[in-house]
C-alpha cells in the first residue's frame, strides 16, 4: 500500500505530465527540430457561470517549477483579480524546454485560482463578517497546505490546518468537533474541560447542537462559561435544520435577553453563497468547507500565441483564441484594456503583467502570504460585481 501522491522531484523533473506532451517532444526531436521559440499564454476563455472575475493564484509554485529552466516569465502579481481572455501568465522560450510542464502548471494555477476565487466570492458576500475555511476534510491530505494557502489568499479570515503556524506563521482557527462531546458524553462537562485545557489565546467557542436543541445548549454554555465564552457554533445538519435563519434568530434572542449579548454566533455545515446572503445579518461568522474546497473550476488553459520567425515575434495561434502575446492595462473603475505585449503603454492605466523570471532566474521579490491576501481584499472593496 502507498499514498498515491507525486514527489517534488517527480514534479520538477517533468514526470507528472500528460503523455501527449512527452510524445510531442519526442516527435519534434525525431524531426530534428530542437528550437521552437514561442510565447505561451495562460488564460481563461470561460469563467464559471455567473463569475465576472477570478483570483490569479499559484504563481509562487509555478515559478518554483520553472526556476532554473531557460525561460522568461511574465505574469500578473499573485492575487490579481482577472477577467475572461486576459492572460495571467506568459512563458517565453524554446517549447522543448518547458512543454512537458504544461500539465503541472495548469494544475497548479487552475486548482489554486479556483479555491481562492470561491473564497473571495464568499468573503465579498459576507461583508464585514468573519469567514473561516474548514474544508481540508474534503481534499486529499497531500494538498492540504495548498488549499489553506489558496483559501487564505482569497480572503478567508482563518484557516484550520494544524500545520499552518509552522508553514505560514498563521495561527490555525478551530475549537471543538462533535466528537469531543460524544466522547465525554456530557456537553457541559466537555465545554468546561475544553476551557480548562486550552491556552488562553484559544477563543472559547462552544459547539451547541450535539444532544439538545441549539437554543438550550447555547444558553447552557453561556451560563457555564460566562464572560469567558466568546461564541457558539451551530453546525446543525440539514436533516434537523428546518429554517436555519429562524434557528439563529431564536438563539440570538435567547442569549440577548439572558444577558449574553457578547456571545457571538458562528454557523457551519454546507455553507455556500446563498446561505451567506441569507444569514449574514444575523450571525458573526461562517465556517465554510466543501464549497471552497471543491469550487466551480476556473478553466485556465495554455496556448502558444506567438512564434519567433526570422528573429521577429509573429502572432500565431490556433483558431478560437486571440493571436499575439498580450498585456492587460487596468484603468480606473476596474476597467481593463487588452493590448499586444509590446504595444505603447496606455497613459493613466497600470500594466498588470510584469516580468518575474529571466532565463530561469527569478528577478522580482515575491510578496508574503499576508501581503497577497491584503491585495485581494483591496480589490474586493473596489469591484462592484461578482
Amino acid at each position: 500500500m502507498k499514498f498515491y501522491t507525486a514527489t517534488e522531484d517527480e514534479i520538477l523533473s517533468g514526470k507528472i505530465t500528460d503523455i501527449y506532451f512527452d510524445r510531442t517532444i519526442k516527435t519534434l526531436e525525431h524531426l530534428g527540430i530542437n528550437n521552437v521559440e514561442v510565447r505561451m499564454e495562460f488564460h481563461s476563455y470561460g469563467l464559471p457561470k455567473g463569475y465576472s472575475w477570478a483570483v490569479f493564484t499559484g504563481l509562487e509554485e509555478a515559478l518554483k517549477l520553472l526556476e532554473g529552466k531557460p525561460v522568461t516569465v511574465y505574469a500578473m502579481p499573485e492575487g490579481t483579480l482577472f477577467k475572461e481572455i486576459e492572460p495571467v501568465m506568459i512563458i517565453e522560450g524554446n517549447y522543448l524546454d518547458f512543454g512537458v510542464y504544461e500539465t503541472a502548471l495548469l494544475g497548479i494555477l487552475r486548482h489554486e485560482s479556483s479555491i481562492a476565487t470561491k473564497a473571495a466570492r464568499i468573503k465579498k458576500l459576507a461583508q464585514d463578517k468573519t469567514v473561516l475555511f474548514f474544508g481540508l476534510r474534503a481534499l486529499h491530505p497531500a494538498i492540504a497546505p495548498m488549499a489553506d494557502r489558496a483559501a487564505y489568499i482569497g480572503g478567508s479570515d482563518g484557516i484550520s490546518g494544524a500545520f499552518d503556524k509552522d508553514i505560514f506563521d498563521i495561527e490555525p482557527s478551530g475549537t471543538m468537533p462533535h466528537a469531543l462531546m460524544l466522547s465525554i458524553g456530557d456537553n457541559e462537562k466537555a465545554w468546561k474541560a475544553f476551557d480548562e485545557a486550552m491556552d488562553e489565546k484559544v477563543p472559547r467557542i462552544a459547539l451547541v447542537d450535539t444532544f439538545e436543541d441549539e437554543r438550550t445548549e447555547a444558553l447552557k454554555a453561556a451560563k457555564l462559561l460566562g464572560k469567558r465564552l466568546a461564541g457558539v457554533r451551530l453546525d446543525t445538519p440539514s436533516s434537523r435544520r428546518g429554517n436555519f435563519r429562524k434557528i439563529v434568530q431564536e438563539v440570538r434572542w435567547t442569549l440577548n435577553i439572558n444577558g449574553f449579548s457578547h456571545v457571538k454566533i458562528f454557523v457551519s455545515g454546507g455553507i455556500d453563497e446563498e446561505d451567506v446572503v441569507e444569514l449574514r445579518d444575523y450571525v458573526d461568522g461562517f465556517g465554510v468547507g466543501t464549497s471552497i474546497s471543491m469550487p466551480p473550476s476556473v478553466d485556465l488553459s495554455a496556448d502558444i500565441v506567438e512564434k519567433k520567425i526570422d528573429g521577429k515575434w509573429i502572432p500565431y495561434t490556433k483558431r478560437g483564441k486571440w493571436p499575439g502575446a498580450k498585456q492587460v492595462y487596468r484603468c480606473s473603475g476596474f476597467n481593463d484594456i487588452i493590448t499586444l505585449l509590446e504595444d505603447k503603454p496606455i497613459e493613466g492605466c497600470k500594466p498588470l503583467l510584469v516580468k518575474y523570471m529571466e532565463n530561469g532566474k527569478i528577478i522580482r521579490d515575491l510578496p508574503s502570504l499576508k501581503e497577497i491576501r491584503n491585495y485581494v481584499l483591496e480589490q474586493l472593496r473596489e469591484v462592484q460585481t461578482l
